[in-house]
């Protein structure tokens, strides 16, 4: 029943989701899924596996929670047929749980103590003879030894039997949902005496919109207000009369009649101080719940494109965390990102070493041949990006490539353990600008090893679930590894660990073990890693590479299960496998039918068949970057129609934020985007994208930036 309902929400075939299941359960990754286990699942890709793995909890949870309730209730003899299918059908926790209320254990509650008393029978009666007044039908229920000592105490214990019957009635309550869903407005207003506190709140200061409309960042923007006392929210119900007239018909309750009179007093009362409390509190955690998954969604786009951006390569690389008053750390990392020379420089005031600091940046570059500089992005960056340019403009003979960084999380990195027991001897400050330097090289490999929430490209993301943020971004951080592959000889432990297939032991003994070993000179040794066993082997493998190793194929995403099948290619082409990789001209005359077998099928053959054409090919895009304009080092310098070059720092549902090189990253609007209508910002741009600007409006004071990238018209 779980794999049908998963197969229907997906669009795709049950045989396939029965395949998936019984490979998720069997231990097998996402990534090594999607790419190795074609044939079993009709080719899902790694975003249908996440849902469906997430999917698969949510039902399989469901499922258990649905028997206890089950057994519960038929423990106690109230288990009707009618009652079954319902708690049957639901595939909704909520409204499962609204089934259960009414037979839940419960603290003695006043109507509790009144059933007991049996005033639920006056109640029945009070409905069944409406124009009877209420108190003489009580007056045969006064019962000093249950506390019901008098008209008035019984006609109250009888109230509270109502208010249960209304606030326990699940039809009841998911049309109220539903009703409240289609109308309720949220209204948000300053709190007095925080009106100079809350300024960036002002938009919010007397806002009213209709909740089922509101964009998630709207909602998380008033809800953070409220949370730092700034703002208070309120939820507008503009028919409540329209909500007692339903719970009045769901009970069947009378309209006329002494008796239908007081029904009707208690219902209003039970919606006032109970109902509505509860069905709001509900409404704004389900918007709330709604708003944050928009955002760990925004948030796990950005980082996925973020970590997928173009690395400068395999360079040696002059890393520059600049400082005014501190100075500016200078570092120098090889080709492999090992760490070969450091120091610190004093260019900027008060000390102004100006030259000293020029002569000892071209003494590093010209020892080391250095190839590409990478400036963080922080106070003083662009005052030290003037010092770089006049150093390449005075010494030709360095051919270097000098870059603003964004420097988010290297603090993180730099303060962190890994990073401690990488450089236990170096100053936080050093190890920032090795981040800096090593995050140029390849994005991917450093940025892993920073908590993704500080790397800073989401919405509201500290506002969020954080659980939950952290399992969405882990599972992105891994999608992304594995998609790329990494060097088994040079990979940190951080890097390793989120290959398929691997965890933090398997990585620290993989390190160890080449530490201890040397390099790596096939994929089969891995089986010599202490504890990394055939399983583990199995789901690794392929997405680890070893360049100039014993077997060409080790260097390309060809699993090793699959290298009898490229000995059959190779053989049918009568050329060496070392020659066959690459080789487009001999491959093009193969029919990849005829390597169809029980043990290979047409998605793993088309698959090996594009991996030899192109060995170990990296999905990222080309490394490019932007020009910023000589002369525009902060928002001062900006005026309206001045056209620039930037790179997207952040995409959010409501546009895209540009790094223009003035500290303060400009905003293009969504409306800005693009000519035409756009209706997700994320079909347009993405995190490290090179885009051209027009400034439309500069506000110093609140330090915002307006920016355009429509074509000028």
């Amino acid at each position: 029943m779980i794999a049908k309902k998963i197969a229907d929400e997906l669009g795709v075939k049950l045989p396939q989701i029965d395949a998936a299941i019984k490979l998720l359960d069997g231990g097998d990754t996402v990534p090594f899924i999607a790419r190795y286990r074609k044939e079993l699942t009709g080719a899902l890709d790694d975003q249908q596996l996440r849902i469906l793995s997430q999917r698969l909890i949510y039902l399989r949870e469901l499922d258990a929670r649905r028997d206890v309730i089950l057994k519960n209730i038929e423990e106690q003899s109230s288990l009707t047929p009618q009652l079954r299918q319902a708690i049957l059908s639901t595939d909704n926790k909520t409204q499962l749980e609204d089934l259960y209320l009414p037979y839940k254990s419960k603290r003695r509650t006043k109507a509790q103590i009144a059933r007991e008393a049996l005033l639920d029978q006056l109640l029945d009666k009070i409905i069944a003879k409406p124009h009877t007044a209420p108190s003489q039908l009580s007056s045969g229920f006064v019962n000093p030894d249950k506390g019901f000592v008098d008209i008035d105490g019984v006609l109250e214990g009888a109230s509270a039997i109502l208010s249960d019957r209304i606030c326990e009635h699940a039809e009841l309550l998911n049309r109220l949902r539903s009703t409240l869903t289609e109308q309720a407005q949220l209204h948000a207003s300053v709190v007095k005496g925080q009106e100079y506190a809350g300024t960036k709140f002002r938009d919010y200061f007397d806002y009213t919109e209709k909740l089922k409309i509101i964009p998630s960042h709207r909602m998380l923007a008033q809800l953070r207000g409220t949370n730092e006392g700034i703002l208070k929210l309120k939820l507008i119900i503009p028919d409540e009369e329209h909500c007692q007239q339903l719970i009045t018909r769901y009970l069947q309750l009378p309209r006329n009649g002494e008796g239908a009179e007081w029904l009707q007093d208690q219902l209003k009362n039970c919606w006032k101080t109970r109902l509505r409390t509860k069905l709001q509190k509900e409404l704004i955690q389900h918007y709330k719940e709604q708003a944050e998954n928009e955002a760990i969604l925004v948030f796990s786009r950005n980082l996925r494109d973020l970590l997928l951006s173009a690395p400068a390569g395999l360079k040696v690389t002059l890393g520059l965390d600049p400082g005014l008053r501190t100075g500016v750390k200078a570092v120098v990392v090889d080709e492999t990102g090992k760490l070969i020379n450091y120091t610190t420089i004093y260019p900027h005031p008060p000390k102004n070493d100006w030259q000293p600091s020029k002569d000892k940046l071209y003494e590093l570059c010209h020892r080391y041949q250095v190839e590409l500089i990478s400036i963080g992005n922080g106070t003083g960056s662009r005052e030290t990006e003037k010092l770089v340019t006049e150093l390449l403009q005075e010494h030709t003979d360095i051919h270097a490539q000098k870059l603003i960084t964004s420097e988010a999380g290297a603090s993180v990195y730099s303060a962190s353990e890994l990073a401690t027991k990488e450089f236990p001897d170096l100053d936080v400050t050093i190890r920032g600008a090795v981040s800096i330097a090593r995050r140029l090289q390849d994005p991917l490999a450093e940025l892993v090893k920073i908590e993704p929430k500080a790397i800073g490209v989401g919405q509201y993301q500290h506002d969020v679930n954080q659980n939950h943020l952290s399992e969405q971004l882990e599972t992105v951080i891994e999608d992304c590894v594995n998609a790329v592959g990494v060097d088994l000889n040079s990979a940190s432990e951080a890097l390793l660990t989120r290959v398929s297939g691997l965890n933090q032991t398997l990585a620290n003994n993989i390190v160890q073990y080449r530490n201890e070993i040397g390099r790596f000179k096939s994929r089969q040794q891995l089986l010599k890693v202490p504890r990394l066993g055939p399983k583990a082997y199995e789901q690794s493998a392929a997405f680890l590479r070893i360049r100039n190793g014993t077997q060409p194929l080790d260097n390309s995403a060809v699993h090793p299960e699959s290298y009898d099948l490229v000995t059959q290619i190779a053989k049918r082409s009568n050329c060496p496998i070392a020659q066959l990789i690459g080789d487009k001209h001999s491959l093009a005359k193969l029919n990849p039918s005829d390597f169809i077998s029980a043990k290979y099928g047409q998605y793993t053959i088309a698959d090996v068949m594009a991996e030899l054409e192109k060995p170990g090919r990296d999905p990222r895009p080309e490394f490019k970057t932007a020009r910023l304009l000589e002369g525009v080092e902060s928002i001062a310098d900006l005026h309206e129609g001045m056209k620039l070059e930037g790179t997207v720092t952040n995409v959010t549902n409501f546009g895209a934020f540009v790094d223009i090189g003035v500290h303060q990253d400009g905003l293009v609007h969504i409306s800005q985007l693009a000519n035409k209508f756009v209706k997700d910002p994320h079909t347009v741009v993405k995190p490290g994208q090179i885009v051209s600007v027009r400034v439309t409006e500069v506000d110093i004071k609140r330090k915002r930036i307006a920016l355009s990238m429509k074509a000028d018209q």
